[in-house]
């Protein structure tokens, strides 16, 4: 049996595409006979606040689906104030080079990123000629932080880029979520060994609901992190709810403000239903005539794990972020595209939206689309290859 750790900033019981993405691929290494072995924070996403029951230690350890958890102190926050969330990735960085000089590390060690200051911190101490680093690339960043307006290119971003690189040029190999993702690192380390790893997820699924759509509006939900990368407020903002009536699941930066607007503008025909876990998630995502995946503007190298998740509940989509996840969406026909960060034209598209495309005969169709294209399994096997 051989040994594997991985790090990462997430897993559960936080919710979100990282937590889940991390949580699968532990559990589909230990199930292909892999010793895993996962260090993580105490749990504190996306809230900025650890968890009731993980409060007040240092270090939390568990077993979990044989799968040994180690959960290191963090100064945890969810603050825009850049050196607060600056003090919480050292913090955690600081946990992980105590947990690394008195504990014995595996000689394969997977690394998520970002966050780039926890990687560097895994990729400096741990990189050795005996070792195998697999660094996992979920985002490019700090060039996403740049086309999100969270950074400029002064020294800071030079500083960030730096450790960027570092990390991919000491990483044995480098696991990327889109192919965009890997041409960026290509260009720079033309020989570097890389690897497609998509968030496909695993979990069992039931046939799509029978006819759905039947009333006057078309019942459109979105489900996932109310944050500004997704620009969920100003899409509340910006929907012509005459076709539509909008639901809402998640909790993020932005929830505060979007309760306020249902509030203070009742007219506009949005539903907000707070945050459950992802096991009710797939139990009534599927009552929804279709759902909006939106990003609040185009960001290269993001492919939002949404596509692959909702693809397996059969669920019609309206993609709204432009990039690679909008050529997934029509290279498979699994619904509609609106051009990224242009208003006018996702409400065009959702008055023109062909209903009989909501149906249970189209529903079950993407569903068998996600069976074929999007299997967990058959790319964890071709992941293990290179183990």
């Amino acid at each position: 049996m051989k040994d594997i750790l991985i790090i990462t900033n997430y897993f559960p019981p936080e919710t979100g595409a990282a937590s889940n993405r991390i949580f699968h691929l532990a559990e589909g290494l230990q199930k292909y006979n892999f010793k895993v072995s996962v260090i993580t924070p105490l749990p504190n996403y996306p809230k900025g606040k650890v968890l009731e029951g993980y409060r007040g230690r240092f270090k939390h350890t568990s077993t979990e689906n044989n799968i040994t958890i180690s959960r290191l102190w963090i100064y945890a926050s969810n603050s825009k104030n850049k050196l607060l969330r600056l003090i919480a990735m050292l913090s955690y960085s600081f946990s992980l080079i105590w947990f690394f000089a008195w504990n014995k590390i595996p000689k394969t060690v997977i690394i998520q990123s970002p966050p780039l200051l926890v990687a560097f911190t895994s990729v400096f101490f741990l990189r050795s000629k005996t070792r195998k680093t697999i660094v996992n690339v979920s985002d490019l960043w700090p060039l996403a932080g740049l086309e999100l307006g969270a950074f400029k290119k002064n020294f800071s971003y030079k500083l960030l880029e730096k450790i960027e690189h570092f990390n991919y040029r000491h990483a044995n190999l480098v696991l990327g979520q889109s192919e965009e993702i890997l041409t960026y690192i290509k260009s720079l380390y033309p020989k570097k060994e890389t690897f497609l790893y998509r968030n496909y997820p695993d979990f069992s699924t039931p046939l799509p609901n029978a006819e759905i759509h039947n009333a006057e509006k078309i019942k459109m939900v979105y489900a996932g992190l109310l944050g500004v990368a997704q620009g969920v407020l100003k899409l509340c903002e910006k929907l012509d709810y005459s076709k539509v009536q909008f639901h809402i699941y998640g909790a993020g930066a932005e929830q505060n403000a979007i309760e306020s607007l249902i509030k203070n503008q009742p007219d506009l025909d949005i539903v907000y239903h707070g945050e459950v876990t992802r096991q009710l998630l797939h139990q009534v995502l599927p009552e929804y005539d279709m759902t909006i995946i939106p990003l609040l503007n185009r960001i290269y190298g993001s492919v939002p794990s949404k596509i692959f998740e909702f693809a397996r509940l059969g669920i019609p989509m309206l993609y709204f972020g432009g990039g690679e996840g909008e050529t997934i969406i029509k290279k498979h026909g699994l619904g509609w595209v609106a051009e990224a960060s242009n208003y006018e034209d996702l409400n065009t598209v959702i008055s023109k939206l062909d209903t009989s495309k909501l149906q249970s005969k189209n529903r079950i169709r993407i569903q068998e689309t996600a069976f074929e294209n999007f299997g967990f399994s058959n790319q964890l096997i071709q992941f293990i290859k290179l183990l």
